[in-house]
């Protein structure tokens, strides 16, 4: 029988409660296509305020959505970067109560942190809860939890995803990695078991036989008899990552010792590929050879582009496409690589590129088809720039409008986009009329380059109307009907039309 009157805080507690012990939140279902959201970190007060209600209430819809459309959602609660304001609240504590904070010891601190985080992060779960958020609790994890100590002492293999981003002179930026490793040896303390420490980021070669094994010899941990180091590069194209991870079409194991070997083929018994165990060195290098080939293919194609328009009348597209014909490419793929546009730019292919080179040059060779294909690269932006100031002419009030903003489509990657270089080449020739959309990045480039003074447009149809001339600088599909939609010019940097 039905209560006369609906109580919503016994109902929705109940139901909320209900729901969590039946295992609704949780995610792990891999036969669905994954969709993850990580909550920003709150405030270190422990209270949520207006603007955390909203931000939760817009992702609470975009999970629903997504559970709905049949994907397996995982919504991730936790503190992420809070650690300094965390640090400092648990310092002020100390003070407050008469700790002289200088002279504390590390079990005191780590004690005064954890009973911060009790305090505090225990009242959002609370608040969480009353907003009737579906998050997966079993995967949150405080920077200080046991939980750490406890996953390094069940494993065998210990795998580090981090990033190796750009260093001084372009070699990579060992820093997270690192300090990742410092992380597991704390965590290692008086475990005597044999282990694998597995790089799975992108590193250079050499790196784990000249920086990572003497890093560790340092700390006096015996490499071979203390712990195994391996490096596990993976191929995953953006975009596709969950499929070719799932679906990969090798296995390559960089490795120090028959016993690590063992271990790891152990890992990828059940896999349907091929299964590689090579020397640490050329594990390494087969990835390099990977994004390189591709970084060179794109350079190739585009310095083919210049020839063919300083020559003039060729049609380069009709010429790429006849090209992918050639029954030696075998209707592979990388045929896409092959083919003319703004220059590779993403994540991988610039910072990989630049690091074999440095590498190299480092090691006493200077690879002249790498350096021009660096360099070929980096012209790029400024060569499209004239292209645009020769089609606009002299009249520098001429609005123009960019057709994309991510490097590629499909993803709102926007780090080292042709875009942003193109837009900074037209700035500095005095075009300052600019105004950029693309599908999904339009937030993510307005935040990476604050700096770039453009204006931004919600939607294609806008862009058409605000702007006189129209530059296609992503290959989105939907921008293939340019020319039927408007009469004014288009410069197609990407050959898709």
């Amino acid at each position: 029988m039905l209560e006369k009157r609906y109580d919503p805080k016994k109902v929705e507690k109940d139901k909320y409660l209900t729901w969590k012990e039946k295992g609704y939140f949780l995610a792990g279902d891999i036969r669905k296509k994954p969709f993850s959201i990580v909550i920003p970190p709150p405030n270190v007060t422990g209270k949520l305020h207006l603007g955390h209600a909203w931000d939760t209430t817009i992702q609470d819809i975009i999970v629903r959505y997504k559970k709905a459309k049949g994907f397996d959602v995982l919504w991730l609660p936790g503190m992420d970067h809070a650690g300094i304001a965390t640090q400092a609240k648990v310092m002020e504590r100390l003070r407050n109560s008469g700790v002289d904070v200088t002279k504390i010891s590390r079990e005191d601190f780590l004690n005064a942190a954890w009973s911060w985080k009790n305090e505090y992060a225990d009242s959002i779960h609370d608040q969480w809860a009353k907003l009737g958020l579906s998050l997966d609790y079993s995967r949150e994890r405080f920077t200080l939890d046991e939980g750490l100590s406890k996953a390094v002492a069940s494993s065998d293999c210990i795998y580090y995803c981090v990033g190796t981003p750009y260093g001084q002179d372009g070699q990579a930026d060992l820093t997270f990695l690192l300090k990742a490793v410092d992380q597991t040896l704390e965590a290692m303390s008086g475990d005597t078991s044999f282990k694998v420490l597995v790089v799975k980021s992108t590193i250079p070669p050499s790196t784990t036989s000249r920086k990572l094994i003497p890093y560790l010899e340092k700390k006096g941990i015996r490499v071979g008899q203390d712990v195994g180091v391996a490096n596990n590069p993976e191929f995953l194209r953006e975009g596709h990552c969950w499929d070719d991870f799932i679906h990969a079409d090798r296995i390559v194991l960089g490795v120090s010792d028959e016993h690590s070997a063992e271990l790891l083929r152990n890992i990828y018994a059940g896999c349907q590929c091929p299964v590689f165990c090579v020397s640490l060195n050329t594990g390494e290098f087969i990835k390099y050879l990977s994004n390189t080939l591709l970084a060179t293919l794109i350079s190739y194609s585009n310095e083919m582009s210049q020839v063919a328009d300083t020559i003039g009348g060729i049609d380069v597209a009709e010429a790429f496409r006849i090209l992918h014909m050639d029954k030696r490419w075998g209707g592979a793929t990388m045929a896409s690589y092959v083919y003319p546009g703004c220059g590779y730019g993403g994540y991988c292919l610039p910072k990989d590129t630049n690091a074999l080179y440095a590498v190299s040059k480092t090691a006493g060779f200077d690879a002249q088809i790498l350096r021009n294909v660096i360099l070929t690269n980096d012209n790029m932006p400024q060569a499209i720039a004239s292209k645009v100031a020769k089609a606009i002419g002299d009249d520098k009030k001429q609005k123009i409008g960019i057709l994309g903003l991510s490097f590629k489509p499909g993803s709102d990657d926007v780090r080292d986009t042709p875009s942003a270089k193109i837009i900074r080449a037209l700035l500095s020739l005095g075009y300052t009329r600019i105004y950029g959309y693309d599908p999904v990045a339009n937030a993510e480039f307005r935040r990476y380059y604050s700096d770039l003074e453009i204006s931004y447009v919600d939607s294609y149809d806008v862009l058409l109307e605000v702007s006189d001339v129209l530059v296609i600088a992503t290959a989105w599909p939907e921008f293939k009907d340019v020319r039927m939609r408007t009469d004014k010019t288009v410069i197609d940097c990407r050959y898709m039309l």
